[in-house]
């Protein structure tokens, strides 16, 4: 049995089994801390039946400065998965859904207009579960990862998925063939 809670400071003692494993991307103390002082409410744990945290999706709402709303890559205020992890031996369980439903309920909740994520291109299984759930692709970022597991390329690309939410009643954050529309890191806002 796995239930969800809301992530404490002392959490970050206790995330062995999700952040040692290869697939998860690991920050610094700080970021994981500011994160939970901004969105407390976009940040949650998985724990089993013995208090062991085996998954966690950390995430936020934002937009991007009012100075770029005319530009083709504009946000405007929306969700943004920052993390999800699962623990190897709990994966395939539907937790990593849990979690994901859990953030889009927080960013209805504040009215953003989508959900965003990024993805490895190559991550068959990912893309697979977050089309399973709604997310369609928006836009491919060119070489947005800094390795390619293939080997083939200096860099990955990365699919810029997204969900709309209520409030975007009209489809209008989201398109059709996003797969081919192609961007560079440098067109996004990093703020």
């Amino acid at each position: 049995m796995t239930s969800l809670r809301a992530f404490r400071p002392t959490d970050l003692l206790h995330t062995n089994l999700t952040n040692l494993d290869p697939l998860t991307e690991n920050y610094d103390l700080n970021f994981y801390i500011q994160y939970l002082a901004k969105w407390p409410s976009l940040f949650t744990v998985a724990e089993d039946q013995y208090g062991e945290i085996v998954g966690y999706m950390m995430g936020k709402v934002e937009e991007d400065p009012l100075y770029l709303q005319y530009s083709q890559n504009y946000l405007p205020w929306h969700g943004h998965v920052t993390a999800l992890t699962v623990a190897p031996q709990y994966r395939r369980l539907g937790l990593a859904k849990v979690l994901t439903e859990a953030l889009e309920r927080g960013c209805e909740e504040q009215n953003a207009w989508f959900v965003d994520l990024f993805v490895r291109q190559g991550n068959d299984t990912a893309v697979g579960l977050y089309k399973g759930m709604g997310y369609s692709v928006f836009r491919r970022v060119v070489e947005y990862y800094s390795d390619d597991p293939t080997g083939r390329r200096a860099g990955e690309d990365a699919y810029d998925m997204r969900k709309p939410l209520g409030r975007d009643k009209k489809k209008e954050h989201i398109r059709a063939n996003g797969e081919e529309f192609k961007v560079n890191p440098e067109d996004l806002y990093h703020g």
